[in-house]
């Protein structure tokens, strides 16, 4: 069996660090203290980590979001609880009862309210509560919240990194910190090979609120050509195995409008030349990833799109499995040994 402690540790400490969409600082400065292993790293003005390294004929941006999804808070009521709104998509199914962080002027613990199924309308007992409807307790009164919270305060879902069975792992952000993971990896791989072109490296904020970080940091980086390293949906019970992927079953190589077909046919290929586990993602419109704004970044990029699945996608317990994230680096790893000339 193989051996993806390493891939597990590098996940874990980057799923430990918080980041709501807008206030991604924390997961940005472990980010980057692992990008620094590599090439020199910086935080650019919207608090994206950027990095680069090599020179040659064709530059090659990497990139995967910082950011998680998230609530912030919105008022404080004459009571205390605290009235909230999503940050990103966060899913209202599964918010009642959930126990989350507040990150005030000091990390606070807090408890989505839930109504006793007792106290509960026949008519709600089907349906999930809207925004509107639920509120965060932290246990004090208006007068003591509003010492510690204020509105836009980010709030993030509690949950352990943990081990299931086989290579899989469940936790909060994995959605994307899996792809920062993949691309760190992908680093990992290369950095003992000669290669004849430029690495840039983005690890992009705001992308669950519309991929402003995507956007400005690849005109920075000026790249040729752009692989973005995101999550897509894995099958579940109840999710058709047919249009999503096998959790396991490789790294989803993207197809779709806005994504270069030849990169993509060219990922395939080596894939299937390498024997990298693939499954192939075909959309018809847009990728919902940062793909779309890097793709028109500056003078245009030429983009391909690595998807590692996910199940539980937008809670606290997303899962995926390490083998996906470890052959989407080793995908990309080939890519650029091949398009960069690369000897070892």
């Amino acid at each position: 069996m193989a051996d993806y402690s390493e891939v597990s540790a590098l996940l874990k400490e980057l799923c430990a660090a918080k980041g709501v969409s807008g206030a991604e600082s924390e997961a940005a400065a472990v980010a980057a203290k692992l990008l620094e292993k590599y090439m020199p790293a910086k935080i650019d003005a919207l608090g994206s980590v950027t990095g680069s390294i090599g020179n040659g004929d064709i530059n090659i941006l990497l990139d995967a979001h910082l950011d998680q999804i998230g609530l912030v808070v919105t008022a404080i009521d004459e009571t205390g609880f605290l009235k909230v709104t999503k940050c990103g998509g966060a899913d209202i199914r599964v918010l009642a009862a959930a126990e989350v962080t507040v990150h005030g002027r000091e990390k606070l613990f807090g408890i989505v309210t839930s109504t006793p199924p007792h106290l509960s309308k026949p008519e709600d007992a089907n349906k999930a509560k809207g925004f509107d409807d639920i509120a965060v307790d932290i246990g004090l009164t208006r007068e003591e919240a509003e010492k510690l919270v204020s509105p836009g305060d980010r709030i993030t879902f509690n949950g352990a990194y943990s081990e299931l069975l086989g290579n899989r792992v469940c936790s909060p952000s994995i959605d994307d910190r899996a792809g920062v993971a993949a691309v760190l990896r992908c680093l990992e791989l290369i950095k003992d090979k000669k290669l004849n072109c430029k690495i840039s490296v983005l690890f992009s904020v705001q992308e669950e609120t519309g991929g402003s970080g995507a956007q400005t940091g690849a005109f920075a980086a000026d790249a040729d050509e752009a692989i973005a390293v995101d999550v897509s949906f894995a099958s579940a019970p109840g999710v058709s195995a047919e249009k999503y992927a096998s959790l396991g079953g490789g790294t989803m190589i993207g197809y779709g409008p806005s994504l270069d077909y030849a990169m993509s046919r060219k990922l395939s290929e080596i894939a299937e030349n390498k024997n990298i586990p693939n499954q192939p993602e075909v959309m018809g419109r847009s990728t919902g990833t940062n793909c779309d704004q890097i793709q028109v970044a500056g003078k245009g990029v030429k983009t391909a799109l690595l998807s590692i699945p996910l199940r539980n996608m937008h809670t606290a317990v997303e899962v995926c499995d390490l083998a996906d994230i470890e052959n989407t680096a080793k995908l990309m790893a080939e890519y650029i040994i091949e398009r960069g000339g690369a000897n070892a």
